[in-house]
């Protein structure tokens, strides 16, 4: 048996290669793909237009204001790209960023309110859990506001049950307004002192600290909020400017209220929440048969640190349950609070037979389905096989690398769990997730970047159209913008079609022998030539095509399209 003190080292030194594995697991790839949609081509688009023209204030996408998310996020990437000057690299690093400062925060706490060992439980158990390492590889608000998030409910959870310290409340609400000016939804760590009001009568602090807090609090909050808040009121209410009034209003009132309890996409019934845990929180959600009893056997105790942060998950899942508006992303911010109270929990529950036999099926599961999968896509004439990458137009050989990344994770997931039987199944479960972001991140992605990116469409577009001709785009898509090799002129992006066609035209006619439209298949009108234009490509399943200033007629004047055609193309924010 070990001497106490050699083992403590040992668990450290291990809790320590572990976490650095899945630092780098979950850093791999950056700088190796492009950013993909829905959300990812939107927000870097943004952010690069910052830099280039030095308006940050007001997002834009290409010609038009972005309005449907406040602009922290594409702040963080556009700092990112200013500093590193590679936009590759700069629109991953603050979910990455945001992801390690989760951890970290989840490790401090779990040793302040319990002890190191339930903090390692808990930090490596969030990092195993799927969700949370494939926010953390997109290039999505969603990480960066579970950063924000957990830093105010680990400020606030100090100050409620460790020490009465108006400095951890102010930072608690502080990260709570800011949150909120990142994603409406960043205030929710204020809901913790709920929970609290109900144990208070058990409060160790009882009666400590002094009224004035509450007035601290709320100035912290102000204060997150007003980061963006006030330079936004007081540049709108100076200017006349309609767009800058409607921005006001999209952001303040529809993207908020509006978009809570009346949503008008992504609407899903009432426990839909369920399947996302039961899926996108594997393997922890395996564990629901033991965790479950033994949370409610605390609650029973009326611990205070399991009222607060199962009682605050709780509400959490309530508050996002109520809107009709869903979307799996949504409950993320709940991820690391639960991890916390499973920490001290997890020990134990490890040692147990059924459990052991669960999450061991857990890790054959993935082995053998990434090694089959692999062996598919490596079979190229197989019809399904053949079927996607015609679809997407993909490369034999780019099929035979998605082939090899995917067997040589299943061979690595299958050594994890060949190695981590027994008492090693925890480090074996950490040992698998960072060699499924490793090879996500290094193999896998890349590949599929260059086709959902539309990085190699675009490519030809240049080759096509020459190095000294004119781009211009309509019923175009973010990445397009983004991917394309030289500044593009824009008609809008949610202007309905024929009011783009309008300046298009003669935007065309102006240089006809030097100018091309990109546009989008079903946006082609009556009024160019069609066998004068050329197919350009497919592209996420969209097929595009280029019209040359000599296809255009002019004088032609495009009527509107079919009701909805607009809006299909325009899409919006599809998934944020």
């Amino acid at each position: 048996m070990r001497p106490p003190a050699r083992q403590a080292w040992s668990e450290r030194y291990g809790f320590a290669v572990l976490v650095l594995l899945a630092a780098l697991s979950l850093a791999a790839g950056i700088g190796l793909r492009e950013p993909t949609p829905p959300d990812e081509p939107r927000f870097a688009l943004a952010a690069k237009q910052m830099v280039e023209s030095g308006q940050w204030l007001f997002p834009h996408r290409g010609s038009e204001i972005y309005a449907e998310k406040p602009p922290m996020f594409m702040w963080l990437q556009a700092a990112a790209y200013q500093l590193t000057g590679n936009l590759r690299i700069a629109f991953l690093l603050p979910s990455l960023l945001a992801a390690l400062l989760t951890l970290g925060l989840v490790y401090d706490l779990g040793r302040r309110l319990w002890n190191r060992q339930a903090a390692r439980y808990a930090t490596l158990g969030l990092f195993a859990t799927l969700q949370f390492g494939l926010q953390a590889g997109r290039a999505q608000i969603d990480m960066v506001l579970v950063g924000m998030t957990t830093l105010s409910l680990w400020a606030l959870l100090r100050y409620l049950l460790l020490r009465r310290d108006w400095r951890t409340l102010a930072l608690g609400t502080f990260a709570a307004g800011l949150g909120t000016v990142t994603k409406g939804v960043g205030f929710l760590p204020l809901l913790v002192f709920l929970p609290w009001l109900l144990v208070r009568r058990r409060d160790p602090l009882r009666g400590s600290g002094s009224g004035w807090h509450g007035l601290v609090g709320v100035l912290g909050f102000l204060a997150g909020t007003g980061v963006w808040l006030v330079p936004l009121l007081a540049t709108v209410l100076s200017s006349h400017d309609p767009a800058l009034q409607a921005y006001a209003r999209e952001m303040l009132f529809k993207q908020t209220g509006t978009r809570y309890a009346n949503a008008w996409h992504h609407v899903k019934p009432f426990w839909y929440y369920l399947q996302v845990m039961l899926s996108l929180w594997l393997p922890g959600v395996l564990l629901a048969p033991w965790l479950l009893p033994a949370w409610w056997r605390r609650l029973r105790q009326a611990d205070p640190r399991h009222w607060l942060l199962l009682g605050w998950a709780l509400l959490v899942l309530l508050f996002f349950s109520l809107s009709p508006g869903k979307r799996g992303v949504y409950v993320l911010p709940m991820l690391p609070a639960l991890c916390l109270a499973a920490g001290p929990l997890l020990p134990e529950l490890l040692q147990r037979a059924g459990v052991r036999r669960l999450l061991s099926a857990w890790l054959w599961l993935l082995g053998l389905l990434t090694l089959a999968l692999g062996a598919v896509l490596l079979h190229g004439e197989l019809a399904w096989v053949q079927e996607q990458m015609t679809r997407r137009e993909m490369q034999v050989g780019d099929a035979a690398r998605l082939g090899h990344a995917l067997l040589a994770l299943g061979g690595l997931v299958l050594v994890a769990a060949i190695w981590g039987r027994g008492k090693r199944l925890g480090p074996a479960l950490v040992l698998a997730t960072a060699a499924l972001w490793t090879c996500h991140g290094l193999g896998i992605q890349p590949v599929l970047s260059e086709y959902g990116s539309a990085q190699k469409l675009m490519r030809d577009v240049g080759a096509r159209i020459g190095p000294d001709a004119q781009l211009g785009m309509l019923a175009w898509r973010e990445h397009n913008l983004l991917q394309a090799d030289r500044p593009a002129t824009d008609f809008g992006f949610k202007r309905p079609w024929h009011l783009q066609w309008a300046e298009a035209g003669p935007w065309l006619a102006a240089d006809p022998d030097r100018r091309w439209l990109f546009v989008l298949e079903e946006a082609i009108g009556p009024c160019v030539d069609h066998e004068r234009s050329v197919y350009a490509g497919t592209s996420n399943r969209r097929r595009w095509w280029l019209v040359p200033g000599t296809a255009w007629r002019p004088g032609c004047v495009t009527p509107p399209f079919e009701t909805g055609a607009d809006a299909d193309a325009a899409g919006g924010d599809e998934s944020e």
